[in-house]
């Protein structure tokens, strides 16, 4: 029997590999402490909950509109309006089963073979997967630990090309938690806006948990809003990660591009969760802050516990729930008889020998660099780090 060609070169995700692993590890009764999955550790709110068993008393067990119900997505226009400062309409809104089925429909209905998507690293680990699914070229820009992990004015406008078809980045970021500061973005606006049929994908879905500033959407500049597709979703700031809803801002022609390709393939997003998603954006984002400080902590400690150990060197993130600390500093060296010779090789040595699961930076676009996520308790953070530290002394 044989695969497709498109399926045989699709890699699995990293962070879901390496999450499973580390299940696998304490299945059998090892001690393992998993800081590789992208997901906080609080419960859904209760008055999101609340939300979705009235819906379920309502009976809203039906076939929902494929684009996402029609008040769901005028609270989404408001909530953009509101956090983003962007106006959109309801038919610029298409709700979908998570950011991640959002973001494929998006480049599902822009990319045609022989075309260039940017991606800066570090990137989400499916970016590239699903650009090169769609029959597109990935075309990384390099953003480095100097550079606080962002590209430059400059940068982008080397890499865009007469096949250049759009540009995909998260802020903040996963995995590196920065968070392009206004006066950057006009920066990356004004390059964009002078090649007007380039699409800017800009994936939000951490905008609340920041520490700082609040986070800007590239959309909010009136020069490249009619080429901006802004995604976002629940699963971060609600803590809704497997409630899978997502949604996209964007021009009305690709909304409706996603709408289309959406009804041919999964339909409408669940409806239950789709009326819990209205109480959700309803709220006010302080109604979540207690999550967003309870990061903030862990954040400090983490930074702390990392820069005790001599081989990592670490940037302060912004945003996100990450540290992504450059590790070349392990290459070439030998602990309890492993050689590392690159971020791969470091983070299988510390799931077998510290029993810390913990993501190689490979799956993010650089190379150097492992992720950390800190969506954890400080016991186990604190723990995790130990091992960390003892495990390459």
């Amino acid at each position: 029997m044989q695969l497709s060609k498109r399926l045989q070169n699709l890699k699995p995700s990293a962070t879901i590999a390496m999450s499973a692993k580390a299940r696998e590890l304490k299945s059998q009764g090892i001690d393992v402490i998993s800081l590789s999955i992208g997901e906080p550790d609080f419960n859904t709110p209760d008055f999101i909950k609340e939300a979705a068993k009235k819906a379920i008393d309502d009976n809203y067990s039906g076939y929902p509109p494929i684009a996402g119900y029609a008040d769901l997505k005028e609270t989404i226009c408001k909530k953009f309006k509101r956090d983003n400062n962007i106006e959109y309409t309801v038919n610029q809104v298409v709700v979908s089963t998570g950011a991640k089925q959002s973001i494929y429909n998006v480049l599902q209905a822009i990319v045609d073979e022989g075309t260039e998507v940017i991606i800066p690293t570090p990137y989400w680990v499916s970016y590239s997967d699903i650009v090169e699914l769609s029959g597109g070229t990935p075309v990384f820009v390099e953003g480095t630990l100097e550079a606080d992990f962002k590209i430059t004015p400059a940068q982008l406008e080397a890499a865009i090309t007469d096949k250049t078809r759009a540009i995909i980045y998260s802020s903040p970021c996963n995995p590196s938690g920065s968070v392009y500061t206004r006066e950057e973005l006009q920066g990356l606006a004004t390059v964009l806006a002078k090649y007007p049929d380039v699409i800017i994908i800009s994936d939000e879905i951490y905008e609340h948990i920041v520490y700082g500033e609040k986070n800007v959407s590239i959309a909010s500049f009136p020069e490249v809003y009619n080429q901006t597709v802004t995604v976002n979703g629940l699963a971060k700031a609600f803590a809704m990660t497997g409630w899978r809803i997502g949604f996209i801002g964007a021009p009305a022609w690709l909304a409706k591009a996603c709408e289309t390709l959406q009804g041919q393939v999964t339909s409408g997003a669940t409806s239950i969760a789709q009326r819990a998603a209205i109480t959700a954006l309803e709220a006010d984002p302080s109604s979540v802050q207690y999550m967003v400080d309870a990061f903030a902590e862990r954040r400090e400690l983490m930074l702390g516990w990392a820069r005790e150990i001599p081989t990592f060197k670490v940037n302060e993130p912004k945003g996100a729930f990450y540290l992504f600390p450059d590790v070349t500093a392990t290459f070439g060296n030998t602990y309890n008889g492993v050689t590392i010779n690159n971020a791969d090789d470091l983070a299988l040595y510390l799931l077998e020998h510290a029993q810390v699961a913990v993501v190689s930076g490979s799956a993010f676009g650089s190379k150097n660099c492992i992720r950390i996520s800190y969506a954890a308790s400080v016991e186990e953070l604190k723990e995790a780090m130990a091992r960390i530290k003892n495990a390459l002394a």
